[in-house]
Order: C-alpha cells, then sequence, then structure tokens
C-alpha cells in the first residue's frame, strides 16, 4: 500500500532509538494523538499525519498473511478530513467515546531516515447509556518523520488482535 506501510515489525537494519529528547517527542506524539480521539477532538486527528500520510487498520490475521485488505484505509490528510466530516454529518451511529491505554513504544531509526515505531494499545468503548467494554486490542506500527518541528506520521498500521469487528468501528483507532 503505497510503500509506506511496514510489511512486518522485523527491526534488522535498523537502529534503537537512542535520543531522549527525540524519544519525548515522540511519545509526546502519540500520546496526543489518543487524546485527541478519546477527547473527540476528531478534527485534530489528520493533523498527526503528513500530507500524504497513510492509516490502516487491519486485523492480525491479515497482516499475518500479508493480505493488503484493511477493514479502514485513508491514503492523505484530505482522506482522514473527510472521513471526520463524514462522521460529523452524515454518519448515523450510537454515541459514544473510547478511552485509550498505550504501552511504552520502541523506536529505531531506520535507513529511510524515518523513525520506525511499536505501540501497543487497548481502547475501551463507552456508550452513552455507561455500559463499558473491552473494544479493541492491538498494536500501532508506525513510519514517522522527524524532518520537521513537530514529528509527523507518515503511515500508522493499526493491527488488531481480533477478526470479529463491532460495526460501530467509526472512530479511528
Amino acid at each position: 500500500a503505497h510503500g509506506l506501510l511496514m510489511d512486518s515489525i522485523q527491526t534488522d537494519g535498523m537502529t534503537p532509538l537512542d535520543d531522549p529528547a527525540l524519544r519525548q517527542r515522540l511519545e509526546d506524539l502519540q500520546t496526543d494523538y489518543a487524546h485527541a480521539i478519546d477527547d473527540d477532538r476528531l478534527e485534530d486527528w489528520p493533523g498527526f499525519f503528513r500530507e500524504d500520510g497513510v492509516y490502516k487498520i487491519v486485523t492480525r490475521e491479515n497482516f499475518a498473511a500479508g493480505l493488503p485488505m484493511g477493514i479502514l484505509y485513508c491514503n492523505s490528510r484530505g482522506m482522514m478530513s473527510d472521513r471526520v466530516l463524514a462522521l460529523r454529518t452524515a454518519n448515523i451511529f450510537e454515541p459514544h467515546t473510547y478511552c485509550h491505554l498505550l504501552g511504552r513504544a520502541r523506536f529505531w531509526r531506520a535507513a529511510d531516515g524515518l523513525v520506525h515505531g511499536r505501540t501497543n494499545f487497548q481502547v475501551t468503548r463507552t456508550m452513552e447509556d455507561g455500559q463499558m467494554d473491552l473494544f479493541a486490542v492491538g498494536r500501532y506500527l508506525d513510519r514517522i518523520d522527524v524532518s520537521a518541528r513537530a514529528p509527523l506520521f507518515q503511515a500508522r498500521q493499526v493491527v488488531i488482535e481480533s477478526r470479529r469487528i463491532d460495526v460501530l468501528l467509526c472512530y479511528p483507532l
């Protein structure tokens, strides 16, 4: 998919990131991303990506088999903004919120000049009536552009553990 997504979590040929200041900026990116979604600031979501950024949700099963079919796919910041606009104006769904819990991220410098990362996550969904459930568990596989003042995702592939997907997957994970 545009050569931007990680085919695997192999780190061969990559150097572990050992710059504490850059690590902090990358961890802030991860945290700010989750908080924007959890706080219903979905309009901020595309801004975490480069203009040509790619966002994809895929099941672990498809990921392991190398199958490109995803549950959700956006190949530009504009496409992400359109998705948010549709969520706000056209889509009909039961109101709910997410709460992300993030594991400690691992980052590597790659030969392509980007930083590659992996962060495990868990998302709890709370419905309007207060019912909570474990909605999604998985890992983020990221390629992050660190050439600008603020790091931006070049690609974020969300690999979810289960192939059973609730039809209410409308917000980004």
